[in-house]
């Protein structure tokens, strides 16, 4: 018979083995890299639509994969630094909804460790795959369009601020790709629409104040701020200086038009998060990137916010409510 002492004894060492036992079994599951240029307490919507498409996939986090959120707040420069890690660490997949810079720097740092990207930019243009079809590497996604929805969200504000002539554009000089591409695609629809199309910089939360001062001091009627992650996170304060300033704007994607801004016109970013979930699910069971087709946003939608229109005394005809897909009332 054991001994009272003996089997307490074993039960106590059974017992120190059981968080070890528990780290192994977490060691042992595959990591997926997350990377993304906002701050994390103003992504929760993004991360959890990222986290719907993994469980569409069969993956629930931290039962069967784990998650690392690497979040740049904005600072592109740590890319290089963080990839380098990731690629050491030799992590199962490298997922970077939503961020263009991320994906070409992930594309740069590791031709090996599948990566699933959202990028706003033609994927085969930036050099991340071969073709659309068949990617051919070790890297696939979602190209969700946001400089070709750029002209047609500026020509939104224009059937919507007709006497509006003069458009503060706001773009992030640290995401040079987005920035670059937002930029031709809006001076080419301001010189169509006849209108005047003025260039303002920021890549951090003071600057992004520096900016609004700026555009008093230029007299813009209308301000249109350039598709960034950064921005997306800063909404409250975009929406709270927009307030102050009186000034519309417009934005790519509904989370600012929820916190207070005039409209916005894009794909439907969410969506972009899931399908990278859905895709990054699909290979920690065995697809090959090379393999799966590149996606395209389908899903796009037009936001207005009325009470921000009547506060700044801005009628919304008939015409543009019919062509909305949600008015915030």
């Amino acid at each position: 018979m054991m001994k009272r002492r003996e089997f307490i004894t074993l039960l106590g060492g059974a017992a120190a083995g059981w968080p070890l036992a528990a780290r192994a079994q977490q060691s042992a599951m595959p990591v997926i890299g997350f990377i993304n240029a906002g701050v994390a307490n103003a992504s929760a919507n993004r991360v959890a639509a990222f986290r719907k498409g993994l469980s569409e996939a069969g993956y629930a986090e931290g039962q069967n994969v784990m998650v690392e959120y690497h979040w740049l707040e904005g600072h592109y420069d740590r890319l290089p630094a963080l990839l380098a890690d990731l690629v050491r660490r030799r992590v199962a997949v490298i997922a970077t909804p939503g961020g263009t810079e991320a994906a070409v720097a992930a594309k740069t740092a590791t031709a090996t460790i599948p990566i699933v990207f959202g990028v706003a930019q033609d994927p085969v243009m930036l050099g991340i795959v071969a073709s659309l079809a068949r990617p051919g590497g070790n890297a696939t996604g979602i190209n969700f369009f946001n400089q070709e929805t750029d002209a047609k969200r500026l020509g939104l504000m224009h059937e919507l601020l007709p006497k509006a002539t003069r458009f503060a554009v706001l773009v992030n000089p640290a995401n040079a790709t987005p920035t670059q591409a937002t930029s031709k695609a809006v001076k080419e629809a301001a010189g169509a629409l006849g209108i005047d199309a003025l260039f303002f910089n920021a890549s951090t939360a003071a600057e992004i104040d520096a900016a609004f001062a700026a555009f008093g001091r230029e007299r813009a009627d209308a301000l249109f701020i350039g598709g960034d992650s950064l921005f997306a996170s800063r909404r409250v304060q975009f929406a709270t200086l927009a307030a102050r300033d009186r000034i519309p704007a417009s934005y790519v994607s509904r989370e600012m038009v929820d916190a207070g801004l005039l409209m916005s016109y894009g794909t439907v970013i969410a969506d972009v998060f899931r399908q990278v979930g859905i895709y990054t699910g699909s290979i920690l069971k065995g697809a090959k990137p090379a393999e799966l087709p590149v996606l395209q946003s389908s899903k796009f939608e037009f936001v207005i916010n009325l009470q921000t229109a009547k506060a700044l005394g801005i009628e919304v005809p008939n015409s543009i409510q019919l062509l909305a897909d949600e008015l915030i009332e």
